[in-house]
């Protein structure tokens, strides 16, 4: 069977989508204030290759950006963060449309995994330093999330 990544068109597929999404949440007057202090030159490609990771394309992220923990870590310590977390959710869904990713079943499992990934990555609200060391990317197929194949996994 293909993979999620496969199915939405592989790297270009995943680029496509994540210039698509950050283009959206800059724009979101609530997301947005989150990219306000600058990014990465490569946010969107690095971002591309997470979700390609995740999705079960090549494992481009760990070995070149970091692991899960870098990740959540980024985005941890930010207080409450529900009404964001909506919004760039609905971005994403926004972002499947333009990316050209409405077909079902995918456009639904894609919608779960970022609405899932999103939550997860956020949950140490309070510190950075509360983010345990060794998390893995967590794999998601077309049944939803899967068993890490990491040291300790992140969903």
């Amino acid at each position: 069977m293909q993979s999620l990544y496969e199915a939405a068109g592989g790297s270009e597929g995943m680029l496509r989508l994540a210039e698509a999404w950050h283009a959206r949440v800059v724009a979101d007057e609530v997301v947005g204030h989150a990219f306000r202090h600058g990014v990465h030159p490569q946010h969107t490609e690095r971002l591309a290759a997470y979700w390609a990771e995740a999705l079960g394309g090549p494992t481009t992220y760990t070995e070149n950006y970091g692991d899960e923990t870098s990740v959540v870590r980024i985005h941890s310590g930010n207080g409450d963060r529900e009404e964001m977390d909506r919004r760039a959710v609905a971005c994403f869904d926004q972002a499947l449309a333009d990316a050209g990713l409405t077909a079902e079943p995918l456009r639904g499992v894609l919608h779960d995994y970022f609405a899932r990934t999103t939550t997860t990555i956020a949950r140490y609200r309070e510190s950075a330093a509360d983010v345990p060391a060794g998390l893995s990317i967590t794999p998601w197929s077309w049944d939803g999330p899967q068993p890490a194949t990491g040291p300790t996994g992140s969903g």
